[in-house]
């Protein structure tokens, strides 16, 4: 057996949420992928006030106008499942109150029998920040540093207690905890990112866009661990947005994860090669329903492991 694999949730709107969320995390964790994901959208600007990812000129998936809560995802997903580990991909974190995001995610954790994995990440939507955002979108960076603040004092023994410009908690008995200490896991997306990485976190979930860039991206944050006198190795999971396609995609302007279920697999052997543990795909964008989605997360995982990853 190769890496671990993980699937992405059906969170969109062509999804029925409480039908379809425990289908396909049963069909999945049959199927044999180790673990269930999710991502977190919470508006649809009209007009969009700046592209996908803050690009301008790059439209917004059309469905992305409904995508369903990640932590009420996950919940549906793990009342449906016995072992499969139940992560984040990622939360925002400004947008949620930090004691809390912490409390939710002890709370699922526990009733999960310690399945969960917080991937945790500032966002680029200025238009949700807006809407939503405990503190300015200037001040991301700060927010997500208290966030892992707050996350290990509640998750921490009795008496919790913390003071931080968001947080304030006077000593307390917060329960319940978590029933391991559950992994944080970033992104990498600056210098500062990095650093955040390599000091605060358990591990690295970059996306995948092509195994050479992955493969640098993996050298910075190995040497600068190195240089940084980190103790535990960084874990890694990758996360794949797919592309996929009935029929083989011939253009010479192909991407990374996009055309047939043979070519994902060719795609997920190259960037399996540069050491990642663990690759989570998420493939619900190009689903019309659930079966559909089960059907392909089928056909993905066989070519996967046929390809040697």
């Amino acid at each position: 057996m190769g890496i671990r694999l993980g699937l992405g949730l059906p969170q969109m709107r062509q999804y029925d949420i409480g039908r379809d969320v425990p289908d396909v995390a049963r069909a999945a964790e049959h199927i044999g992928y180790e673990s269930l994901w999710v991502f977190e959208r919470i508006l649809f600007p009209e007009p969009a006030t700046q592209g996908l990812y803050g690009i301008p000129g790059l439209p917004w998936p059309d469905q992305y106008r409904s995508v369903a809560d990640p932590l009420v995802t996950l919940t549906l997903a793990a009342s449906a499942t016995e072992r499969a580990r139940l992560g984040t991909s990622v939360l925002v974190a400004p947008l949620h109150v930090p004691f809390q995001l912490a409390r939710g995610l002890a709370s699922l954790d526990a009733a999960s029998g310690g399945r969960v994995v917080a991937g945790l990440g500032t966002g680029w939507s200025r238009d949700e920040y807006a809407a939503a955002a405990v503190a300015p979108f200037d001040r991301r960076g700060k927010v997500l540093d208290e966030l892992i603040d707050v996350c290990h004092a509640v998750w921490g023994p009795d008496p919790v207690a913390y003071e931080g410009p968001l947080t304030t908690i006077a000593p307390s008995v917060v329960g319940p905890k978590p029933k391991r200490p559950i992994p944080i896991l970033l992104p990498a997306n600056s210098p500062r990112a990095l650093r955040r990485l390599v000091d605060r976190a358990d591990g690295w979930m970059p996306v995948g866009m092509g195994a050479k860039k992955l493969a640098e991206q993996w050298r910075q944050v190995q040497e600068l661990a190195a240089e940084r006198g980190r103790g535990e190795p960084v874990r890694s999971v990758l996360r794949v947005n797919t592309q996929h396609t009935s029929k083989a995609y011939d253009g010479p302007d192909r991407k990374p994860f996009q055309g047939s279920a043979p070519q994902i697999a060719e795609d997920l052997a190259a960037h399996a090669a540069v050491g990642v543990e663990e690759i989570l795909i998420d493939l619900q964008g190009g689903a019309r329903d659930a079966q559909e989605l089960k059907d392909l997360a089928a056909e993905v995982y066989a070519a996967a492991r046929a390809a040697g990853v």
